[in-house]
């Protein structure tokens, strides 16, 4: 299927395929762990069992997307002795510890009290349980410090030494873990989870309110997504500012690339904002661009020189079309959930939050906009990083196992064929418990406080959660 393929081609797309369906559910789980969290401590506080039942709703399809994404991150430990035994062996000294970090604070802090979140709030009582739920929130923030921080060590290596079998040893853990750019990657990739998981709350209440099927619980939903979306998205943007910075400083070649930036500018760089990348001709065909913009916004001063992928030897360049368009696809969805956001609170300061059927729709159809923007932030990292493991030390051609193309091939097959029909019933199962949402009897809409802002159909019209 493969066979004018090389191994080390196989061996990066049989990785990348199974990060990009791995990442989806962490992503998912680690906002949806503390939007649990957060329902649990509104109905400990406020005693409304809408709450509690969204609790329960929401409860369910956590368990699911948590145990696809146990699975899938499973696969991707036994490809680094398969495919990239090399990488293995020199980063093991650095990598090895940091990814057993991982296990025995997050993973072990999720799996001993997710079984109590899931099923324990009548045998713990309410005060434990949410302790559970909290801790169950924390061990999925645990866990992606301990991987953005193994991933940032590889983007911007520190706190190492070099010893005589060539393998890259800590020299200063504090140095390693805390490398230059795991702060930002990890404000960015947490904020992207909380607006990711945000969108799909949002969509999912957004779709019961189209529907009417139970107005108070999708009104709650709808009300806290859109609250996250406008609050967050512009702090995403600019974490996501000091993120390219960061990158700018210490992987340069990387931004040259997600700029389109083939040629240097003494006089200020143009931000091209569409175009072709022909990276043969080292040019951008059919080029969209505004003068000094770039310079601007990476230098904060309209005439600051960058320099070009023209002072890149061409071996040592990334493949600029994917970096180019997986950063704008990035940023177009960042600056869309921004707008789904200021939409938002115009329609709650008009008090039509929930009759707005476009909003709705608009919400619906950006419910899965958050898992697009987390794999092209992913393949902007990742991709951007080549030819490089380690940036700048070790290659990736130099970190392949001693591995035939074939059997990469049959191994790579057999994980499309496995992951499409397994992890696509499972997300099939969560749209069949995203769908069920229990409807609301006239005597539940009638009781609660809600109605006197409601009318007979139960769908709220102001704007408070």
């Amino acid at each position: 299927m493969f066979d004018s393929f090389s191994a080390e081609h196989l061996a990066r797309a049989q990785f990348a395929f199974t990060v990009s369906f791995h990442i989806i559910f962490p992503a998912f789980s680690i906002g949806l762990a503390s939007y649990l969290a957060v329902l649990e401590g509104l109905w400990l506080k406020t005693k409304d069992e809408v709450y509690l039942e969204l609790f329960n709703f929401w409860k369910a399809i956590f368990a699911v997307a948590f145990g696809m994404g146990v699975v899938s991150g499973i696969v991707m430990s036994y490809e680094f002795g398969t495919n990239w035994s090399v990488f293995s062996d020199k980063a093991g000294p650095i990598i090895g510890p940091l990814m057993g970090y991982e296990v025995l604070s997050a993973f072990f802090l999720e799996a001993g009290f997710l079984g109590v979140m899931l099923f324990g709030l009548k045998r713990v009582g309410p005060k434990l349980h949410f302790l559970a739920t909290l801790m169950v929130a924390v061990g999925t923030l645990f866990s992606a410090f301990w991987i953005l921080s193994v991933n940032s060590w590889m983007q911007t290596p520190a706190g190492y030494g070099i010893n005589d079998q060539g393998q890259f040893v800590p020299t200063d853990w504090w140095a390693a873990i805390f490398n230059p750019s795991f702060p930002y990657r990890l404000v960015h990739m947490v904020l992207a989870a909380y607006l990711t998981t945000s969108l799909v709350v949002g969509a999912v209440g957004a779709w019961h309110l189209l529907r009417k099927t139970a107005p108070r619980r999708a009104s709650k939903m709808f009300s806290m997504a859109m609250w996250m979306a406008a609050l967050v998205a512009p702090i995403q943007i600019l974490a996501g500012d000091q993120h390219g910075l960061n990158t700018l400083e210490h992987q340069p070649v990387k931004v040259m690339a997600m700029e389109g930036h083939f040629e240097s500018h003494p006089d200020g760089a143009p931000l091209i904002l569409f175009g072709l990348p022909d990276q043969d001709e080292q040019t951008v065909d059919y080029a969209l661009e505004i003068p000094k913009l770039s310079s601007l916004i990476l230098k904060h001063d309209l005439n600051a020189p960058l320099q070009g992928l023209d002072t890149v030897p061409r071996d040592k360049q990334p493949p600029v079309a994917i970096v180019f368009w997986s950063f704008r696809v990035m940023v177009a969805i960042g600056f869309a959930i921004l707008g789904l956001g200021l939409w938002s609170l115009y329609a709650r300061w008009r008090k039509q939050l929930y009759d707005s059927p476009w909003l709705l729709r608009a919400a619906v159809v950006m419910g899965p906009s958050g898992f697009i923007a987390v794999l092209a932030g992913w393949v902007t990292t990742e991709v951007g990083r080549q030819p490089y493991t380690i940036y700048g030390l070790l290659e990736t051609s130099q970190s392949l196992s001693p591995v035939a193309a074939p059997a990469v091939s049959a191994s790579l097959t057999a994980f499309i064929i496995v992951y499409f029909t397994v992890f696509s019933a499972g997300v099939f199962y969560i749209f069949r418990l995203m769908d069920k949402l229990p409807r609301e009897t006239d005597d539940e809409i009638a009781d609660a406080p809600i109605r006197t802002a409601t009318g007979l159909t139960g769908t709220p019209k102001g704007g408070a959660a």
